[in-house]
């Protein structure tokens, strides 16, 4: 599994750049606002981002009728090789997302939560398609089971080109676990559930043995 940062913060991922574990970024203009940044200067960040991280870099559109969504895709694809353009999963962002294929823009198609869209996703040319499982947490619905069909249903079928799910809207270490065990290709990440992700109580207890035990050879 490829890990992911969903965040529009360049201080965490040149952070998780540098463990050597980033294989790419997702982020929209909201991320980016939290950030204290303003949608002006959102293509200007996405290209900060794109200089940090040499892996997919998933922008989001936000237009809702296919042709704004293939400008705003266009636009954004502009900015760097390595931009993906992120477009919801709705008759309009199909549409758009095969005229962006077309062009041989990678597309993630996002907001993604039954294995039919899924496979449209997939029939339109989208090189990722992203199951959002904290949403179906959200509503007392088991958000894994649904990755799990939408990764066996994509993994049924030849599309002609690459297709990778993305298991996105992950909320704790155990969907990553477990999406993993699926046989998701990617998780995307908040920073905070990546740090947790490293970290393990015995490890910490581990480097505390081997530190007291490199005390007692240092001062024998």
């Amino acid at each position: 599994m490829k890990f992911f940062l969903d965040t529009a913060s360049l201080r965490e991922i040149e952070e998780a750049a540098s463990w050597g574990v980033l294989a790419g970024v997702t982020t929209n203009p909201t991320l980016y606002a939290r950030e204290g940044g303003s949608l002006a200067e959102f293509h200007g960040h996405i290209k900060r981002i794109c200089d940090v991280c040499d892996g997919p870099v998933s922008a989001e559109t936000v237009g809702l009728r296919r042709d704004e969504i293939v400008r705003e895709g266009e636009d954004l694809a502009a900015i760097a090789p390595n931009v993906v353009v992120k477009v919801p999963v709705m008759p309009e962002g199909l549409a758009a997302t095969k005229t962006l294929a077309a062009k041989g823009i990678d597309v993630n198609m996002t907001l993604c939560f039954t294995v039919p869209q899924a496979l449209m996703a997939a029939r339109a040319g989208a090189r990722y398609v992203s199951p959002f499982i904290g949403r179906f947490d959200d509503i007392s619905e088991d958000g894994l089971e649904h990755l799990g069909n939408m990764v066996t249903a994509i993994s049924n079928y030849d599309f002609g080109h690459p297709v990778e799910v993305i298991a996105a809207s992950i909320r704790h270490n155990g969907h990553v676990v477990e999406a993993a065990l699926m046989g998701a290709d990617i998780a995307t990440v908040p920073f905070a559930v990546l740090e947790k992700l490293v970290k393990h109580p015995l490890t910490d207890r581990g480097l505390e043995a081997f530190l007291a035990d490199w005390e007692k050879v240092k001062n024998a």
